[in-house]
């Protein structure tokens, strides 16, 4: 009488399936929003901030600027761009170095994980929390100071181009000057006036052709202000493009400066990016 043996089960992980490339990106992009959500200080001021200084300036002014158009309205859509700079080039110039100066760069670098990985999970971060900020900003201004929303399929597909465009620059731009930081600590020491000044010479705070023409012309050289300009284009009437610098809202030139920053951040990001601190070599 012969006996026949099974062959033993194979080990579950020795055969695991790997995951695609996709499924990677969105585990990663899954991580850095946990991550995001644990650290208060970075929900509270990334999502809470543009709120409550539509909150403040709201209060202080409540003047038109232009028939039909009033100082809390404008403000609006400038807090939109700045929540979106602050949820990319913010948040991602202030966390890297604290990521780098942890090591955990570090370690990333050293796993078989592709390095684009770890850039799409920021990518997909930046995204959620994008579009979450700035539908939680909508809602409070449709509710609490009758901002018009858009009425056109047109309009809507302007403020996709402009906030993708954007929050592309901002977010390239955000992982280049994470690398100017030498520790932890002076990460937010560095980006943070960054946004402040730009927050103020780019037509956030105040109305972009009362400030002084040598402003006007520095932050024309950088994306916040052509982010405000084309959000105008959309949130406002039509007729408040003759306010504009140009007489109109460009959005032709809204466009080409965004895609120019697009490819400078692309540049700084592949030229300047380190996975390790300067003591680390």
């Amino acid at each position: 009488m012969t006996t026949t043996t099974k062959a033993a089960p194979p080990v579950a992980t020795a055969r695991a399936r790997r995951l695609g490339p996709g499924a990677l990106a969105l585990r990663q992009g899954r991580l850095e929003i946990t991550q995001f959500l644990r650290s208060r200080e970075s929900v509270v001021f990334t999502m809470g901030f543009p709120i409550i200084m539509i909150l403040i300036f709201a209060a202080i002014f409540s003047d038109e600027i232009a028939p039909g158009v009033s100082y809390t309205q404008y403000f609006i859509t400038g807090m939109i761009a700045t929540g979106l700079m602050t949820v990319s080039f913010q948040n991602l110039g202030i966390w890297i170095p604290i990521e780098r100066d942890r090591g955990v760069l570090k370690r990333y670098r050293g796993t078989p994980m592709p390095k684009w990985v770890w850039f799409a999970g920021k990518v997909i971060m930046v995204v959620v929390i994008g579009i979450a900020e700035t539908a939680l900003l909508l809602a409070v201004s449709v509710a609490l100071f009758d901002l018009d929303l858009p009425q056109t399929a047109a309009k809507w597909l302007t403020f996709g181009w402009v906030a993708v465009l954007g929050v592309t620059a901002c977010t390239l731009c955000g992982i280049a000057i994470s690398s100017l930081a030498r520790t932890a600590r002076s990460g937010s020491a560095v980006v943070t006036p960054v946004a402040l000044v730009l927050q103020f010479i780019s037509g956030v705070f105040f109305v972009f052709t009362n400030l002084p023409t040598w402003m006007q012309q520095v932050a024309a050289i950088f994306p916040l202000k052509w982010m405000c300009q084309g959000l105008r284009s959309v949130f406002l009437p039509d007729s408040f493009g003759g306010q504009e610098p140009g007489g109109s809202f460009e959005l032709g030139r809204v466009a080409l400066v965004l895609g120019l920053w697009c490819v400078i951040g692309l540049v700084l990001c592949l030229t300047t990016f380190r996975w390790t601190t300067r003591r680390d070599g």
